[in-house]
């Protein structure tokens, strides 16, 4: 399949280069001076668009993805896929299924759950919006890309599904690293509290495979001080996207309102910038009770 790659940074370069070792002709853009092995890059944003049987891209924001959305899709051949793989606001999401629809091009929004180290090994999860008939055609991608891939329904209905997850992952590690700090002036060894933790009620992602103290449990962030494999900038990104839907829809959602707070003071106001989003741990062990 020949396939246009538009965002090689630092998910979309390994997703690229993943599917050109899997046997597919890649091209890919970029706006920095970026290379990957197996990709031939072309000039613009178009060439990719003009030349591919899909399209994929993986960029910041809803704003830049509408922008490369509104300069490509018109160029792309009837029939062909544009499947987006960032995270966005719904809105944005739906607009670009939007601008497919009235060039006769089949859209997908297609956010992945897993990270850069997920990128890497072909092992992201994907939640897909848009037609099946999309979800059919790019499976065999998502296949190479991912190890699991689940159709959410109409377009807008991935990113639904990428920040109603990543809001519980904020409020679960929170609340993880909260309980990790209480063990501490408690006196529990925190051996003991993931032994107890990790397999009773208290059970999440956040404590059995991302646990936020260093030396317990699988390797993670908190064993290489805190170098970021997702990272707490990412974490508020996805949690103010999830208060812009629930404002959007009036839904009442105060975990996850006090969890965007506490991440954005983290980053603002207490050097979380650049940390993975489970250095909340060191934060909350120098925190006192107000």
């Amino acid at each position: 399949m020949r396939i246009g790659f538009i965002g090689l940074g630092n998910m979309g370069a390994p997703m690229a280069h993943n599917l050109a070792k899997a046997g597919h002709t890649v091209f890919g853009f970029d706006t920095q001076n970026v290379s990957v092995q197996m990709i031939e890059l072309l000039p613009t944003a178009k060439d990719c668009a003009e030349k591919a049987e899909v399209v994929i891209t993986m960029l910041p924001n809803g704003k830049i993805l509408k922008s490369v959305a509104e300069q490509t899709i018109k160029f792309m051949k009837e029939g062909t896929i544009f499947l987006d793989c960032s995270t966005v606001d719904v809105p944005s999401a739906k607009r670009v299924a939007e601008i497919s629809n009235n060039h006769k091009i089949i859209s997908l929004d297609a956010p992945v759950s897993g990270g850069i180290g997920g990128a890497k090994d072909g092992t992201l999860t994907f939640m897909v919006g848009g037609a099946e008939e999309g979800f059919i055609k790019a499976k065999e991608l998502f296949d190479v890309m991912g190890q699991k891939a689940v159709h959410c329904g109409g377009s807008g209905n991935g990113q639904s599904a990428k920040i109603c997850n990543n809001m519980i992952l904020g409020a679960t590690m929170i609340a993880t690293c909260e309980a990790f700090a209480l063990a501490d002036k408690l006196g529990l060894e925190r051996q003991a509290m993931f032994d107890v933790v990790s397999t009773s009620s208290g059970y999440s992602w956040s404590m059995n495979a991302y646990c936020p103290a260093p030396g317990i449990g699988p390797q993670a962030p908190s064993d290489n001080n805190y170098i970021p494999g997702f990272s707490a900038d990412l974490m508020l990104k996805d949690l103010t996207l999830s208060q812009i839907a629930a404002e959007d829809v009036n839904a009442d959602t105060p975990m996850g309102e006090l969890a965007m707070k506490l991440y954005k003071t983290f980053i603002e106001q207490e050097d979380g910038s650049g940390k993975d989003f489970s250095a909340m741990l060191p934060r909350f062990e120098k925190k006192a009770r107000n």
